[in-house]
């Protein structure tokens, strides 16, 4: 909330506005009852843009408004999708095609939280925009996979996406941390995250521990590891920020032998998350 929602409104009426621009995709987990970005994706049809609008219906609380808001982007000519079956679509991103100067060029938004203009106001939340063409790519494969519901032989350059590879993804950059820690550097991992429950990342955690690798977790609500049990996990400190607004951004930081990563995305550590959800998440790569 210390930076207006708006510029992902104008984002969108701005796409929604534009002649060059062909197509949008975007995925609705939470909106709100008189949802500007909805008014937005409308409008872009109505224009004639090419525009999907990937809905969760099972969004616990907002299940009324989504629905909803569905139906009158069908009215509007939106083709909306309701996921994969068996599949709970948790990631934040919008897809925006414009035919620019030089031919077809992609424009991302992908974040950490709800495109939502309430729960902006009290969330804190981290999102990227980009044009990087890597992650272009990732995110129209990732799109073809949501509104078809087919495609086993998924490849993603630059995301992380549950449940085909994010989990395992985590899993081998600590043990990664471990050799460096055992190479004679500097194992760290940094993570920010609703919650930390998933067995197999917290076994990890405790072996990475064990190994001396430094581990700081700020996690908001639930956390299966315990720190600093004598042995298991005397190098993982956990921290619990309470305060004014409710901590909703995901960061995942690994030291890599000072060659440092960061991602940043919808996914916290849960079993559910990594498992039985969509989720995304994205490398930050440019110091900038």
């Amino acid at each position: 909330p210390y930076e207006s929602f708006d510029v992902v409104v104008q984002f969108l009426r701005q796409a929604a506005a534009d002649p060059e621009v062909v197509a949008i995709k975007q995925t609705l987990y939470r909106t709100s009852n008189d949802s500007p970005i909805v008014r937005a994706l409308i409008d872009a049809a109505e224009a004639g843009k090419s525009v999907t609008a990937l809905v969760e219906l099972k969004a616990r609380f907002d299940e009324e408004a989504n629905i909803k808001w569905a139906t009158r982007m069908e009215r509007a000519g939106i083709h909306v999708t309701y996921g994969v079956v068996g599949l709970k679509t948790h990631c934040k991103v919008v897809l925006v095609v414009r035919q620019d100067y030089d031919g077809l060029r992609r424009y991302a938004h992908l974040g950490t939280g709800n495109y939502h203009a309430g729960t902006a106001r009290q969330y804190t939340d981290l999102a990227l925009f980009t044009c990087d063409d890597a992650i272009g790519r990732d995110l129209t494969e990732l799109f073809n996979y949501l509104t078809t519901g087919y495609k086993p032989r998924r490849k993603y350059s630059r995301l992380l996406v549950a449940p085909k590879m994010l989990k395992q993804a985590l899993l081998d950059k600590i043990e990664r941390e471990i050799v460096h820690q055992e190479s004679g550097g500097k194992g760290l991992i940094q993570w920010k995250l609703n919650a930390l429950e998933d067995v197999d990342l917290v076994r990890a955690l405790y072996r990475a521990s064990q190994k001396g690798v430094q581990i700081d977790l700020i996690v908001r609500d639930t956390c299966r590891l315990r720190p600093g049990l004598p042995g298991v996990s005397d190098h993982i400190r956990v921290t619990s920020i309470v305060g004014r607004f409710l901590e909703h951004g995901r960061i995942y930081y690994f030291g890599n032998g000072g060659k440092p990563e960061y991602y940043l995305g919808s996914a916290d550590a849960m079993q559910r998350n990594l498992e039985r959800r969509i989720e995304v998440v994205a490398p930050i790569e440019d110091p900038r």
